[in-house]
């Protein structure tokens, strides 16, 4: 019985190993990364570019309409027909563009026929997007039409101000969506210029996990880009320049709710500091409703359902944000007290106990991020896109493990400063300045 006990107990430590990262380069220079998973029948893979809104030069909202229209119609086949095409095998397709990329993604069964309709499809879209005039029509008048029913939002209106206030004139200043004018101002020339650039090998990188081996992805990865010239990667993104003083920006939408965001340029992917910047703010606010913005301003005072921070690290300085939505009525509370608590948490840091509770929730819980071919394959791709080390899983918990409690406050304060953040209200009644 003793023995069954013990083989039991060794389950979950046979859940919790890191996948075994494999990393190579195609013969037109996209980077490879492969998990080998063999437990189930399915491929899933992820095609990323340097192609997200920091690339869209001015032309706000190119990055989101070129990936956009990649399945619009490429080589012989409709949108329809690309459709059916995946649909016929089972196969799901996805695509989207963020600030620092875009990408693809395909999850299909690993059987040979399957997956071979599966890969011919996603690398005529990649190679052979047409952008018809029609559906290029179409699709920006669909953009334009979305950018309208978002800024009815006004956590949309209040992401956008505290980008643009956060970047000024920085590639991430760009509203990933555009703007009705810009989006008005795109051209099929401008979309072909921008894919040409950056739809190209060099540029991208592949992640693969599933039903193969070593050879078996290599073959995968060269025929989803030996097509694709081989180009340049793009160019760095310009440095994040500091933020030099404090700034509110007020605006009145029509709303029972103000929704508030605070915040200032934070890390970039890869930076030494992260895991202990990671840690401090799990104490903050990023461990829901345990965290210290949320004991103080949710459960306290009961002046909002829902408030977090976060560190967002991107290829240059992403954001570190801090957020809550509250009674229009009670925001000039809730704004004072999101400012206290950061103020006192970096003043004070966390207390041994709370600092111990967020190693051991991090810990503890990091095996659930790591429990799906999906989660996986999220990782795999933010691994090869930033280059981060392939160990990054297999050394994550222990990083975390070896912080201590003061340096992890030294950290925080030295990466932090209440007097130049940003301070973005958006709400009924707000009096614009």
């Amino acid at each position: 019985m003793k023995s069954v006990v013990a083989a039991v107990a060794l389950i979950p430590a046979l859940l919790m190993a890191s996948p075994d990262i494999e990393h190579w380069t195609t013969s037109n220079g996209a980077r490879v990364y492969f998990v080998e998973a063999r437990g189930l029948p399915m491929v899933d893979l992820r095609v990323v570019f340097d192609a997200g809104s920091a690339r869209d030069g001015g032309k706000a909202g190119l990055a989101s309409l070129t990936n956009g229209l990649l399945a619009e119609g490429a080589g012989e086949w409709s949108s329809e027909q690309i459709a059916a095409r995946f649909e016929g095998v089972g196969a799901n397709f996805g695509n989207d563009a963020l600030r620092d990329m875009g990408l693809v993604t395909l999850r299909t069964l690993s059987d040979g026929p399957i997956l071979d309709q599966s890969l011919d499809t996603l690398a005529t879209l990649l190679v052979k997007p047409r952008f018809d005039k029609d559906v290029f029509e179409r699709e920006r008048s669909r953009m334009q039409v979305g950018l309208r029913m978002k800024l009815q939002s006004p956590g949309t209106v209040a992401s956008r101000a505290f980008y643009k206030a956060l970047y000024g004139d920085h590639p991430y200043a760009s509203p990933s969506n555009g703007t009705e004018e810009s989006i008005a101002a795109l051209t099929r020339k401008d979309v072909a210029a921008f894919h040409q650039r950056y739809y190209v090998a060099a540029n991208a990188v592949i992640a693969i996990v599933g039903d193969l081996d070593r050879k078996g992805a290599e073959q995968v990865a060269e025929r989803l880009v030996k097509n694709l010239p081989k180009g340049k990667r793009a160019a760095a993104l310009p440095k994040v320049p500091a933020l030099t003083e404090s700034k509110t920006i007020r605006i009145n939408h029509s709303s029972s709710q103000t929704t508030v965001l605070i915040g200032q340029p934070g890390i970039r992917r890869g930076e030494a500091d992260h895991f202990a910047l990671y840690l401090a703010n799990h104490v903050l606010g990023g461990s829901g409703l345990s965290s210290k913005l949320s004991d103080e301003i949710r459960e306290k005072r009961g002046l909002t359902y829902s408030v977090y921070s976060y560190f967002s690290p991107m290829a240059e300085s992403g954001p570190f944000q801090m957020g809550l939505k509250t009674k229009n009525e009670q925001r000039d509370e809730a704004i004072k007290l999101l400012r206290e608590t950061l103020q006192t948490y970096l003043d004070k840091g966390a207390s041994d106990k709370e600092f111990i509770a967020s190693r051991k929730n991090i810990t503890g819980g990091f095996p659930l991020r790591i429990d799906s071919n999906k989660k996986i394959i999220g990782y795999l791709a933010m691994i090869g896109f930033y280059g981060l080390p392939l160990d990054y899983l297999d050394t994550f918990n222990a990083r975390i493990e070896a912080l201590q409690r003061e340096g992890v406050a030294q950290r925080f304060r030295a990466r932090l400063n209440p007097e130049r953040m940003v301070t973005v209200i958006v709400g009924g009644g707000v009096e614009t300045e």
